[in-house]
């Protein structure tokens, strides 16, 4: 990870505080990232779930998918967990730039950065994870087979998926929550903050019921 990676033209720096930590992102405004240069609610509220709920990563193994700005990663990474964050490979710069913000330097052993392709590049990374995390990725319908075939990849029994999404403003949201992942995936709701959901996400094995 380059500690040199440098900010565009134009950027927003916001200070965020969890779990004790002061968590400075900043987003590349001027970058054509489009909407990974912003923190979106979904992120926050996943990060407020993880402060409240006293999460601890501790030797978990983590993968992030469109981490964007990397906020929920780079929280992650602080309570512990060695995470792979990914995400568009021309997002990439902008996690990196964030997480040597925020994640000490002796840490950062911890934290990987990978542009991950969904339904494409999914097979060249490892699936013995523990977490998996996707905050604000379920908003284009047309991505969502895409989407289904890399957490297939990465959910085996011991896996746990945590979404969090804006069913409200986001195309197809309701629907992919409320059908389509409970025909592929045991699914459960555990947690609501205004139009945003969170739902905890694991593998379907033969004789179990949801």
């Amino acid at each position: 990870m380059s500690v040199e990676s440098k900010l565009p033209t134009h950027f927003e720096e916001k200070n965020f505080q969890f779990n004790g930590h002061n968590i400075k992102i900043t987003m590349f405004k001027g970058a054509s990232l489009g909407v990974a240069s912003y923190v979106w609610a979904p992120g926050m509220v996943l990060c407020r779930y993880f402060e409240a709920e006293k999460f601890d990563f501790t030797g978990k193994k983590v993968i992030e998918l469109g981490s964007g700005t990397g906020i929920v990663g780079i929280l992650v990474a602080l309570l512990g967990g060695d995470v792979i964050m990914t995400d568009r490979p021309n997002v990439v710069k902008q996690i990196e730039y964030n997480i040597v913000a925020n994640v000490p330097s002796n840490s950062r052993h911890r934290v990987q950065t990978r542009a991950l392709a969904w339904g494409i590049d999914q097979d060249k990374f490892p699936a013995d994870v523990d977490v998996v995390l996707g905050t604000d990725i379920v908003y284009c319908p047309t991505q969502f087979p895409n989407l289904l075939k890399t957490l297939h990849h990465f959910c085996r029994e011991k896996t746990t998926i945590y979404l969090c999404s804006d069913v409200k403003y986001r195309e197809g949201s309701v629907k992919f929550h409320d059908e389509i992942v409970p025909e592929q995936f045991n699914s459960e709701l555990i947690h609501k903050s205004g139009t945003n959901r969170i739902f905890k996400v694991t593998k379907k094995v033969p004789g179990s019921e949801n």
